[in-house]
């Protein structure tokens, strides 16, 4: 039903009108990712018997696995309503091959580095992917020496990799409740086409500013849901924050600089793109790596590294949204949890 030709003509559009910097000093990645997995595993005790080489990817080869992953996300939904609509679903089909490709685009322009694999099928392998030219961008715009960049940026993917390498649960997990968020999805591309009254368009503007589109579209019975997996990715991206701390304090110059750069990063965009990253829910990812290091930092503070494990024994450790504010509770909570494995 969605055009993904269309799609990726799309976003390569959206993202060559993006700066990009010069990709060579990035390309070299053997010995940063090696590096980087050695200081990980012996900080976190994670191990992996296996993790994909590190790989230097223009934003081209990014869309490619991007679209390639989400039409796998996608594909099972839209052909739910596909067959229903007729000539419409062409139509609708269309609407959201452009919507996919103008967000694959502007991440594309975005985004560092990606531990990348098919979200739905567990057992394909993965890829670890670093994008160079927006690593050379960042760097310049950041004031931040290459390889200092290079190494930090490692160290946060090293870590996912680990994760999901070295958890034997974690993949079908995710692959789990995203089956289940999906199947909650109220997806009518019919929508996509119709101009709503104007009492409708200001309640729903105000929905997605207050609690996100997402939230928006699997609708008030399922925010259940919406809320484990929230609260999942804030444990994996917080998890990888606190750890691109802890272990580059001893590995980088100017630890402090490169933190305060990147919430800059983060955080100084224009009206139009905040707007826009609100939509897409890269809002809801800053928030997630926000809350998440606040989670993982206040359970080492009180129970070390080993405390904050206790996140990969089982799916039933992982903490609620209410316990990410709630160091102190969650750990009461998982003292007496089985291992999954």
């Amino acid at each position: 039903m969605i055009d993904w030709k269309l799609a990726g003509t799309v976003a390569r559009g959206v993202a060559n009108m993006q700066p990009a910097g010069n990709p060579e000093p990035f390309e070299q990645l053997a010995e940063p990712a090696a590096e980087a997995e050695r200081l990980v595993s012996a900080y976190t005790g994670l191990k992996a018997a296996a993790v994909p080489p590190a790989e230097a990817v223009e934003r081209q080869a990014w869309i490619d696995a991007n679209l390639a992953s989400l039409s796998g996300v996608l594909e099972p939904a839209t052909e739910r309503i596909g067959g229903k609509l007729g000539p419409l679903g062409v139509v609708a089909g269309t609407v959201m091959a452009v919507e996919a490709g103008a967000v694959s685009g502007f991440l594309a322009g975005r985004v560092l580095g990606q531990y990348e694999f098919p979200v739905l099928d567990p057992d394909r392998p993965a890829r670890l992917l670093f994008v160079t030219p927006n690593l050379a961008h960042a760097a310049s715009t950041l004031e931040a020496p290459d390889d200092q960049l290079l190494r930090w940026v490692a160290l946060h993917e090293m870590t996912h990799a680990l994760q999901f390498g070295g958890v034997p649960w974690l993949r079908e997990h995710l692959a789990a409740m995203l089956r289940e968020l999906l199947g909650a999805l109220q997806m009518d591309p019919r929508s996509l086409l119709r101009v709503p009254d104007l009492t409708d368009l200001k309640g729903a503007f105000e929905r997605v500013r207050e609690d996100g589109l997402a939230t928006v579209m699997v609708g008030p019975e399922k925010r259940e849901t919406l809320d484990r997996v929230q609260a999942f990715m804030a444990v994996l991206e917080g998890y990888a924050e606190h750890v691109m701390d802890a272990v580059g304090a001893d590995v980088l110059d100017d630890l402090p600089a490169l933190r305060s750069a990147l919430q800059r990063r983060r955080r100084d965009r224009s009206g139009l793109l905040k707007l826009l990253e609100r939509l897409i829910g890269m809002d809801l990812k800053m928030r997630q790596y926000e809350q998440g290091k606040a989670f993982c930092d206040a359970v080492v503070a009180r129970a070390g590294i080993e405390g904050l494990n206790r996140v990969w024994i089982a799916p039933a450790a992982m903490p609620s949204v209410a316990e990410l504010d709630d160091a102190a509770g969650w750990l009461a909570r998982t003292e007496s949890i089985e291992p999954a494995f």
